[in-house]
């Protein structure tokens, strides 16, 4: 028979020799709360609840099925990196650096797995149509970090949301890899009415000046660039769309030409600029060299003809497939895939809380690009109704 007195007190034994670890600014595992209050587990910390619940839900599995940037790749090159790739080069990323400034490292993971989930199919080309169709039925812009806030506090678990820690859904919505930052010093004073102005505010299409409220969040935010800039040339240089030796010159000298050197650089710039402070940064030659590499990335890779060839695609079905699910919802085709695998999974509180549009952004956001694609192919191809 168990003893549960035993195992609480082996939980707390556990947890001071965690806390002993810890620098002077790290998270401490009993300052996590959560909106609805829960019975201690004292087996795993609030923080590593929270990435079991990420790791079990349904947006989490899905993220093997959405490309990160060629998004014309993902019927032919099964190689290419997907947003579960992308995800797990963020959580080991995030976790070297927690470790070596003694900061949470449960906190830092819960976040990284968890930062993307809201990201539509076929990476920022996606996140884009689907704002331009957002703005077009008056619910706002669309912005991933949001949309994942939005997954685990109220699509996940049938509407139910995921109750995670306020912690862990900041870093979620804090992170943004494409905002460029030399130091990232946490807001720690945030609120949860905080956060739901932000979530206003960028719907509007106002610009924020917004950082993460923990320093895990701030290392999981900067190790989120730190893992696509290579890994998007390595994937670019595959596909023949640049060559190695095109990088720019300066920057390979300070950085490195390969993934595994720009990573190495980065990360070691980080930790000796961040340890024991207050902040997560870069040293200033490090911070330059990276913006001047992710300008190349963008002129030379995210603008590619084949890129741009797919972003015109993807602009134009995701018009018709919003519209059609649309009419799906107001003509209640409950044959429609809207019902069939998304709204009739839904709990009444869902239901009601949202309109149409926002329930249609909610299940396209929700799509691996395969599925996105077979859907467009039911709508459009003649027969397939039959």
């Amino acid at each position: 028979m168990i003893n549960k007195d035993k195992i609480k007190e082996i939980y707390l034994e556990n947890q001071n020799r965690t806390r002993e670890n810890f620098s002077k600014n790290a998270t401490r595992n009993d300052k996590a709360f959560r909106l609805k209050k829960e019975d201690m587990c004292y087996m795993r910390s609030d923080f590593t609840v929270d990435r079991d619940r990420i790791l079990h839900s349904g947006a989490y599995r899905r993220y093997q099925g959405k490309t990160q940037v060629f998004s014309f790749t993902n019927m032919f090159d099964e190689e290419t990196s997907t947003r579960s790739l992308h995800t797990t080069y963020v959580s080991q990323i995030s976790r070297t650096i927690a470790r070596m400034l003694c900061l949470n490292l449960e906190l830092v993971e819960a976040i990284a797995l968890g930062h993307d989930l809201g990201h539509s199919p076929f990476g920022h080309d996606g996140e884009v149509s689907l704002s331009k169709c957002c703005v077009k039925y008056g619910i706002g812009e669309f912005h991933h970090n949001i949309q994942s806030l939005h997954i685990v506090d109220n699509i996940s678990q049938q509407g139910e949301g995921l109750n995670l820690t306020f912690q862990v859904r900041d870093g979620i919505i804090s992170h943004d890899g494409e905002v460029h930052n030399t130091t990232l010093k946490p807001q720690r004073n945030k609120t949860e009415q905080t956060i739901q102005n932000y979530i206003k505010q960028k719907k509007k299409g106002e610009e924020i000046n917004w950082m993460p409220a923990t320093l895990e969040g701030c290392v999981v935010r900067i190790s989120d660039t730190i893992a696509y800039i290579g890994q998007d040339i390595e994937d670019a240089i595959r596909l023949k769309i640049i060559k190695r030796n095109e990088l720019p010159e300066d920057c390979v000298k300070y950085l490195g030409n390969t993934n595994s050197s720009i990573i190495d650089t980065l990360i070691k710039s980080v930790i000796f600029n961040s340890y024991d402070k207050d902040h997560i940064s870069f040293d200033k030659e490090s911070s330059y060299y990276l913006y001047k590499l992710k300008n190349f990335n963008y002129n030379r890779i995210y603008t590619n003809s084949n890129v741009k060839k797919a972003r015109k695609i993807i602009n134009k079905s995701m018009d018709i497939i919003f519209d059609q699910y649309l009419e799906d919802i107001e003509e209640n085709n409950y044959n429609s895939k809207i019902f069939l695998h998304f709204l009739n999974q839904k709990n009444k509180e869902y239901i009601s809380s949202y309109t149409n549009a926002e329930k249609v952004r909610d299940f396209i956001s929700s799509m691996t690009d395969r599925y996105y694609n077979e859907e467009i192919k039911t709508y459009l191809l003649p027969g397939s109704f039959y």
